[in-house]
């Protein structure tokens, strides 16, 4: 996958607004691979509805969105899975680990449906984001920064044309924030792949090829 682009994409619960200023929405805007993007917006600007679009989890707007000029109203499930699978990976703002798993296990999980990763690579990300001593602990155990870094070695386990991190820093300092991104500049840049990071503040310090403001 080459683009995304939104062609007048409106969420439904904003077609009443009057004097809707953004960046995205009712505008005309191409994503490209290979580049990097901030799309940065105030609370109930919908962010957490742009990211659920370009996933395919929902599909209440009107407008078209575009992969590759493809209507993505036209995929079907085996499409969607495909996608998720190969050509957009997603780090969740909530996360959406498993609990009861430890973080190795939450990590393998996606892994072996990919079989992108080896383990070497795996032990490595995780010594990088500094938390090597919690792969065996539960995810339920851990606080929510060291959650968050294992929620991206996850992000990290798939091929991908497209990385979205929504809110990926949120409750890092800025050590662990910069070691994020630096691994993140370094594992797009192996797949040719766009970066995309979502903000309502605090976001991972990179250079953009794009500011936008939802």
């Amino acid at each position: 996958m080459n683009t995304i682009t939104l062609d007048r994409l409106l969420p439904h619960v904003f077609a009443q607004v009057p004097d809707l200023h953004s960046e995205v929405w009712q505008q005309t805007l191409t994503l490209e691979k290979g580049k990097k993007y901030l799309v940065e917006a105030d609370s109930g600007m919908g962010k957490s509805t742009f990211c659920s679009y370009l996933i395919g989890h929902r599909h209440d707007y009107s407008g078209r969105l575009l992969f590759d000029g493809r209507d993505v109203q036209t995929l079907g499930m085996k499409e969607w899975t495909d996608i998720r699978q190969h050509h957009i990976s997603y780090l969740f703002q909530e996360l959406r680990l498993f609990p009861e798993l430890t973080s190795w296990e939450n990590v393998q999980i996606k892994n072996r449906l990919t079989g992108f990763a080896t383990d070497e690579q795996i032990l490595g990300w995780f010594e990088r984001l500094g938390i090597a001593d919690k792969m065996l602990e539960r995810v339920g155990h851990m606080s929510f920064g060291q959650q968050q870094r294992v929620a991206f070695i996850r992000a990290l386990a798939q091929p991908y044309d497209f990385i979205l991190a929504d809110e990926p820093v949120s409750h890092l300092d800025d050590a662990n924030g910069s070691q994020m991104g630096q691994l993140l500049l370094e594992e797009a840049q192996q797949q040719g792949a766009a970066i995309i990071v979502t903000s309502i503040g605090k976001h991972l310090d990179l250079p953009y090829d794009q500011h936008i403001t939802l």
